[in-house]
């Protein structure tokens, strides 16, 4: 594979997000109508109508674009596809840093990267655990975004390659999910937060220790 040719950076299947979008669809109408139903008692069926587009509506065009949504990687530049184009060059990219989300017992560890050419930001899944289980991005796409980072000036950029790099020398290894640099990172951060930025300090001394 060429550097120019596209890869992709999705790290969930195409079925399994339009099932997650499909059950928050479902979920928002469930609890917008609930909410209509205890308005309707004082606002009467407006209220109840009302009630259920303002609640509903969000959710469900949240839902519809997450399943519609793609993200790339096209050489150097981070491409993310829904309702229109988002794209991020990962070399000129001021804007590099790690989150983990922790939701319904799954952490997921991403990288955010924004920047040039339009101040945008993208936020790109790499791994996501549940207890020893769970996905990684493959190793075709990880590779190559370890390249991209490598090539931004900033020393975010050479600590994420760099992280980037010892996650795929541990799954040559075969060593088990819980001895892997990312599993680890997400196992670092406090619980009972649903998302929460890791100190850029804290990382590099994570990966220079490696």
């Amino acid at each position: 594979m060429s550097d120019g040719e596209s890869v992709s950076l999705d790290l969930l299947d195409r079925r399994t997000v339009r099932v997650r979008a499909r059950n928050v669809a479902i979920a928002a109408v469930i609890v917008a109508a609930a909410l209509g139903g205890v308005v309707s008692l004082f606002a009467g069926p407006v209220g109840f109508l009302t009630t259920l587009v303002i609640v509903a509506l969000p959710l469900l065009l949240l839902a519809w674009t997450e399943s519609r949504k793609t993200i790339t990687l096209r050489g150097h530049e981070v491409v993310a596809r829904a309702l229109g184009n988002r794209v991020v060059d990962v070399h000129r990219a001021t804007r590099l840093e790690l989150f983990v989300t922790d939701m319904r017992g799954a952490r997921t560890i991403n990288v955010l990267i924004g920047g040039a050419p339009k101040g945008k930001a993208i936020s790109v899944s790499l791994a996501m655990y549940a207890g020893t289980g769970g996905r990684e991005l493959d190793i075709i796409a990880l590779r190559r975004l370890a390249d991209a980072l490598a090539g931004n000036e900033d020393t975010r950029g050479l600590v994420l390659s760099q992280l980037t790099v010892a996650q795929l020398r541990a799954e040559a290894r075969g060593e088990p999910r819980p001895n892997r640099p990312l599993y680890q990172l997400a196992s670092l951060a406090p619980q009972g937060r649903m998302a929460q930025r890791l100190q850029p300090d804290a990382v590099a001394k994570f990966v220079a220790a490696l």
